[in-house]
């Protein structure tokens, strides 16, 4: 009898399982949007230095990039929300993936018209799938098991994103930033210059890690680029203006291709990545359609799909932890964007380094990122999310200050290392935030 006692008290106080067996299908299902939204996060970050080149267009012009993507967030959240509670966590998942496809696969008109205003179109329509996956795969996520281990779930989910930020960082390095033929152009315009300046103006040797250090690039030594630059004179030759008079016709030929020939070479290298991208998503939501998935009650009621907005307005904002965790997100997902741009600023304007190996250093804060969130999602066996939270913020501090305040590769350095106190708080903010609020999921009818 108290062999008996005893047995039921362990199962009592054992554990709750962060991912019960009968929704781990559906976990690993969900989990691969985290990558996918990931990937086409830091694949577009790239593409406004692309674009700006390839278009021969102002900085300001190519900032419309990324106003298109956070603008496309900023269109569907909401409305995304409202879709969502007024039919299921599926079907939003599903109007996503389409529109994610949909925005991916206008590349390949856009490029094969030389069309920019077409690429900012499909990107804007790209986010706008992005929105409604993001809305819905966070609460989802959260609500496939206990509550008690809800943030530590979201965390391992989370800690997927990272995988495929690497993955969209590293093939816009690896296929697009190196086989651009408007690289190659520039390349040669800076090398001309330089030797007729005779430019020996030396740097200090910057002591940058093997493995991140990118090859040069080789100059073609184009004839019409030489005599474009002994024309203008060395002295007045900058790289933006030199890419407009190429587009002008100024300079006849680049490598025995005219302007047109390579915007429609490095265009197609992006629609490529895109098209890719566009089949992939598509493959998933074949996958998605056919799959049976657990349905949340998501109403105050049961089967209560009413959208009541005026009063989730105000219980929301009665909420002190959810406008808290509202206005800490704000902060956090301005913190991201800044840092990662950031990085390849300074390691390019203050530290001189080349393009690539910038690229190189943004890679490495990324996998930074990726193994410091698989790492804190295991400290949170141990560690409360809000005191873990806690420890990262401070660290965040720390690091940003010598951001700030050491120059030289050191302030590089602690600028990546921020990527390793952000890695945690997405995710965290995002369950602390919404505590007591994910409703577990039923298993309803394929819809």
């Amino acid at each position: 009898m108290n062999s008996e006692s005893e047995t039921s008290q362990t199962e009592d106080t054992s554990s709750p399982s962060v991912v019960p067996r009968e929704y781990l299908v559906p976990f690993i299902l969900v989990t691969t949007l985290f990558a996918l939204w990931g990937f086409a996060n830091n694949f577009t970050d790239p593409m406004v230095k692309v674009f700006k080149d390839v278009f021969a267009i102002s900085n300001a012009q190519s900032s419309i990039v990324q106003m298109a993507f956070y603008g496309g967030y900023a269109t569907m959240a909401i409305p995304a929300a409202v879709f969502i509670r007024k039919y299921s966590y599926k079907s939003g998942i599903l109007v996503g993936l389409t529109l994610f496809a949909t925005g991916a696969l206008l590349s390949i008109p856009a490029a094969a018209n030389i069309n920019f205003w077409l690429f900012i179109f499909g990107i804007y329509i790209l986010t706008f799938g992005l929105a409604f996956l993001e809305t819905t795969a966070n609460p989802f996520i959260l609500s496939m098991g206990p509550e008690e281990t809800s943030t530590m779930r979201l965390n391992l989910a989370q800690a997927f994103n990272p995988i495929g930020s690497l993955g969209g960082a590293f093939i816009a390095a690896s296929f697009v930033l190196t086989n651009v033929y408007v690289a190659d152009f520039k390349a040669d315009v800076t090398g001309f210059k330089q030797q007729a300046t005779e430019d020996q103006v030396t740097q200090e040797e910057l002591i940058v890690l093997p493995f991140l250090k990118a090859k040069d690039r080789e100059l073609n030594q184009d004839p019409n680029v030489q005599a474009y630059v002994e024309s203008v004179g060395a002295e007045n030759v900058t790289l933006d203006q030199a890419l407009v008079d190429f587009r002008e016709g100024k300079i006849d030929s680049y490598q025995g291709n005219d302007f047109a020939t390579i915007q429609r070479h490095d265009l197609n290298l992006v629609s490529t990545t895109y098209m890719t991208l566009g089949f992939i998503v598509i493959a998933t939501l074949v996958v998605f359609l056919i799959k049976k998935m657990p349905d949340s009650d998501e109403g105050d009621g049961e089967n209560d799909h009413e959208l009541h907005l005026k009063a989730t307005a105000s219980r929301l904002l009665s909420n002190p932890r959810y406008v808290g965790g509202v206005i800490a997100q704000m902060f956090y997902v301005g913190a991201q964007i800044m840092v990662w741009t950031f990085i390849l600023q300074y390691a390019e304007k203050e530290l001189g380094m080349d393009n690539a190996t910038a690229g190189n250093h943004q890679i490495a804060a990324l996998v930074i990122f990726l193994l410091f969130r698989f790492v804190c999602t295991y400290f949170l066996r141990f560690v409360s999310p809000g005191k873990l939270l806690a420890v990262l913020a401070v660290g965040g501090m720390l690091t940003t200050l010598g951001a700030i305040h050491i120059t030289g590769m050191s302030g590089l350095y602690s600028l990546m290392l921020i990527s390793a106190c952000m890695s945690l708080m997405f995710p965290t903010i995002y369950g602390i935030a919404l505590e007591g609020s994910a409703k577990t999921p039923n298993w309803g009818p394929l819809d």
